[in-house]
């Protein structure tokens, strides 16, 4: 819990740093995003074996205890909340796209609402597949 704390701050500040690169103009601004994005991308990798490894727990724990965790239970709740943060993300870029185009069909022949709502509503479909493998994955742990 103490690396998320100390984590937070520090995505606060490379976030708002690159949104301060992001008004500059060229090939070096592109290039301190990318290299923004790497480092924020290896800070959560390095949080993330941090939190699923778990020898900080076992440590605290008692000797006598009856049987030793394995973190397999911790690791199916990362992967649900990922999978449902990954779904819905993905599920919102495509509302966005289809439900933009929608309208934009639907303004010039309505009679398109049926097929328009039907091609929005699969987009939609992508967040509950997200859905069905968190459940899936929580009923394993």
């Amino acid at each position: 819990m103490i690396a998320w704390l100390i984590a937070l701050p520090l995505v606060a500040v490379v976030a708002a740093g690159l949104r301060r690169l992001t008004v500059r103009r060229g090939r070096t601004a592109l290039r301190w995003v990318l290299a923004a994005n790497a480092l924020l991308f290896a800070a959560a990798l390095a949080l993330l074996v941090v939190a699923l490894d778990g020898r900080s727990a076992q440590a605290a724990a008692p000797v006598a205890a009856a049987a030793p965790t394995t973190g397999s239970g911790s690791a199916a709740l990362i992967g649900a909340a990922i999978s449902v943060a990954g779904a819905s993300l993905g599920a919102a870029i495509a509302v966005a796209y289809t439900g933009a185009a929608a309208v934009a069909a639907l303004s010039e022949r309505p009679e398109l609402f049926g097929r328009a709502m039907v091609i929005v509503g699969l987009a939609e479909g992508i967040a509950i597949y997200g859905l069905v493998i968190a459940i899936i994955l929580i009923g394993k742990a």
